[in-house]
């Protein structure tokens, strides 16, 4: 097992603990606050996992275009914000009734929950690699390929810079193809082969 390894899995692993700790406290706040509410019975019960669940289906959305190198939709940053919200104000809520340190010790286990696993995520973000593991520099064509959309479209897109000889910048190409930094790097390199050509 390589070291990048046993990082993801312990990390895995820490995060599954917490998140387990976290859940139980957490929910059991919410649901006390939805029951003091006048939500009862197994609705009650529920009410508080539509939170948690609207957190991890806002990652999962924002972790699925950053594996695909899209930018991340709003809807789901501005979800992913709310259900943060509104697990931090069920918790505060909770222990506002032992004063401010009652709340903070409320608020807490969703403050780790939330973010543990936005650490996790971040671990997993940063372990894709583009196009099955091969650098930009061993992937670039020098024809346009059918097969590759992308270098296809910046091929239109940047045509007058490439007839010029220029190459576009990476923050450039990713603002106009709307791709992430690694896909961008790959399609400079492509066009910079184009222009040399």
């Amino acid at each position: 097992m390589t070291a990048g390894q046993v990082i993801r899995w312990s990390t895995a692993g820490a995060v599954a603990g917490v998140a387990a700790v976290a859940a139980a406290a957490s929910c059991e706040h919410a649901y006390a606050l939805v029951r003091a509410h006048g939500e009862t019975g197994w609705i009650g019960r529920l009410v508080p996992l539509t939170v948690d669940g609207l957190i991890y289906a806002s990652s999962m959305v924002l972790l699925d275009a950053a594996r695909r190198e899209a930018p991340g939709p709003a809807l789901a940053r501005w979800l992913l914000g709310l259900g943060i919200a509104a697990a931090l104000a069920a918790n505060v809520a909770h222990g506002l009734g032992h004063g401010p340190a009652g709340a903070a010790v409320a608020a807490w286990p969703a403050v780790a929950l939330v973010g543990s696993y936005e650490l996790f995520m971040t671990i997993i973000r940063g372990t894709r690699q583009p196009d099955g593991g091969v650098s930009g520099a061993e992937h670039v064509p020098v024809a346009v390929s059918g097969t590759d959309p992308l270098r296809v479209r910046a091929a239109e897109v940047f045509a007058a810079d490439v007839a010029a000889g220029r190459v576009p910048s990476v923050r450039a190409i990713g603002s106009r193809l709307r791709v992430g930094q690694p896909r961008a790097q790959q399609v400079r390199a492509y066009l910079a082969a184009l222009a040399d050509g």
